[in-house]
């Protein structure tokens, strides 16, 4: 009988080289509480495979006042970690922008702190459509920044259809998806929609969204799914930002 039972493989994320969204720049937001805790999921990614991390803490009025200056200062935390504890990683930081009429005052007083040049991370909200979404778009294009959308497939209401995603394909934003998703964490819902944009190659880069050291061993857990070989074999544009 011990014969019959293969052990799952589990897909190997080496070929992202890097993770682009993620919270582990100690607090400053819902993510990493202390340095510790940053060095703890650091190590992880890396035993995943993970050559370059970028950093994207919160920026939300009212809630996670970050500035460039202060994420900046957080970073180079980081660094002399890493330095001092020989970890093998690359790291850099942005941010996740909440989409709000604050974010256009970001945009249009150039007060944002871009990953790989010019891209821009941005989240809406989950409750209710944005109806800024088209202005962001616009205000982020004309600014020469290129727009990524957060996690679309957990906006429940875009679900159950492409269209959404196409047209934001064909208003040039990249879709940014959440490892996560596929293994149901967020609910049957979102990996349903997950899975939808996969199979419809409307997925540009993945990220794990990690905020505490729980979700990458989560992750680890399920990256026999099939979804996961799927994906390494996709057109994904991690390893540009290495």
């Amino acid at each position: 009988m011990l014969g019959l039972f293969k052990p799952k493989k589990n897909v190997s994320l080496a070929p992202l080289k890097v993770d682009i969204h993620s919270h582990l720049l100690p607090g400053i937001d819902d993510g990493a509480k202390t340095l510790d805790h940053t060095l703890g999921m650091l190590r992880k990614f890396e035993e995943l495979g993970y050559e370059k991390m970028i950093f994207t803490p919160h920026v939300m009025s009212g809630v996670y006042n970050n500035t460039p200056e202060i994420i900046k200062a957080k970073l180079e935390e980081v660094r002399n970690l890493i330095r001092e504890t020989g970890i093998k990683m690359e790291v850099d930081a942005s941010a996740e922008y909440y989409l709000d009429d604050s974010f256009l005052e970001l945009i249009r007083t150039n007060n944002l702190l871009p990953f790989g040049g010019n891209h821009i991370l941005f989240e809406c909200s989950f409750r209710d459509v944005p109806q800024l979404l088209d202005q962001v778009i616009f205000d982020l294009q004309s600014k020469q920044y290129q727009p990524v959308i957060a996690h679309l497939e957990r906006y429940y209401y875009y679900h159950k259809s492409l269209e959404k995603a196409q047209q934001l394909r064909a208003q040039g934003v990249l879709i940014q998806v959440n490892m996560l998703s596929f293994t149901g964490h967020y609910g049957p819902d979102i990996k349903k929609q997950a899975e939808l944009l996969l199979k419809n190659n409307l997925i540009d880069i993945l990220g794990s969204d990690c905020h505490r050291i729980e979700h990458l061993q989560i992750l680890e857990k399920n990256l026999h799914l099939p979804a996961f070989k799927t994906l390494m074999g996709s057109k994904l544009i991690n390893s540009n930002f290495l």
